[in-house]
């Protein structure tokens, strides 16, 4: 069940690497999809870049909203189908730096209670 975490992080990952690479920005897409392996070491910092980088990913794609907002207007064409789907992304992107400190914490507590358990209570 809490393997389920992932998958907004993986899916908010994968988003921010199609956009950056459709951006043009190769290098920027490959860090991006790498993202989720910063959950694979144990170390606080790791976690800690994992959410700041999910959170920096949420606010790319407010930008991106906004941007397409003023050149939706500007033409006169609707963008608030645009807004509401662009804002969903963004909040879930947000909603996964969340989903990988509870992933983490989960981690950490498993760990604990089998280090409370004595050899011959773990058998």
């Amino acid at each position: 069940m809490r393997h389920l975490l992932l998958v907004p992080i993986v899916l908010s990952a994968l988003t921010l690497g199609a956009h950056l690479l459709r951006g043009g920005h190769p290098w920027l897409t490959l860090v991006a999809v790498a993202l989720p392996l910063l959950l694979v070491p144990r170390a606080v910092a790791a976690l800690r870049l994992l959410q700041g980088l999910l959170l920096l990913g949420a606010l790319e794609w407010l930008r991106t909203l906004a941007e397409i907002r003023a050149l939706r207007s500007a033409l006169g064409e609707p963008w608030h189908r645009m807004a509401v789907i662009l804002g969903s992304v963004a909040l879930v992107t947000a909603l996964s730096a969340l989903a990988a400190g509870a992933w983490a914490r989960g981690r950490a507590e498993r760990r604990a209670g089998r280090q409370l358990l004595s050899p011959s209570e773990a058998a």
